[in-house]
């Protein structure tokens, strides 16, 4: 029986798309970090409010998540500072805002990591899910406790998070055949 492998952004290309995406104007490097660092959905990330953050707890909540729940996820210091920058005196709306004052669609999202990733040259189709499992994998490999990851993806069930297990045994065999192979 094959495995699903999951789809991954590797360590280089994760930082390429986070370092290039600050060398752009605006906001984009502090968007792309933050969906990344909190494993958002889309649909998650694009309703997150200023008030969803708390600062001290260094949490984010993600209210308005799948299936009606709602769950916190942990922020790096770096990361909580530097949104703690990006709001400045504001204390309401979204916590990422077009010039309009609106939330983002779902869809402008995806087009920003697309557009991000073409342009920091990375050649595989990158789009925001893939950032999640990327994330998902990261943590996995640096020994998180499957049922902490589950809490902070908001799967409902452990198997989708099990998922990313079998997705990591599955690249290591491949990396270490590929190394070891002459």
């Amino acid at each position: 029986m094959r495995q699903r492998v999951i789809a991954r952004l590797s360590r280089e290309e994760e930082t390429r798309l986070i370092t290039h995406a600050y060398r752009m104007q605006g906001e984009r490097g502090l968007l792309i970090k933050t969906l990344f660092q909190t494993g958002a959905r889309v649909s998650e990330f694009v309703n997150l409010k200023v008030e969803d953050v708390f600062f001290e707890e260094q949490m984010i909540l993600i209210a308005k998540a799948k299936g009606g729940k709602s769950r916190y996820v942990p922020l790096l210091p770096e990361l909580a500072q530097e949104l703690r920058t990006h709001l400045g005196q504001r204390m309401v709306g979204y916590l990422f805002e077009t010039n309009r004052a609106t939330r983002y669609s779902p869809r402008r999202i995806q087009y920003i990591v697309k557009e991000t990733a073409e342009q920091a040259e990375i050649t595989k189709r990158v789009y925001p899910h893939l950032l999640r499992h990327s994330v998902a994998t990261t943590l996995l490999e640096r020994g998180m406790p499957m049922e902490q990851m589950q809490k902070c993806l908001g799967h409902s069930k452990l198997e989708t998070t099990q998922l990313y297990a079998e997705s990591s045994t599955q690249m290591m065999r491949e990396s270490s055949q590929r190394a070891l192979s002459r």
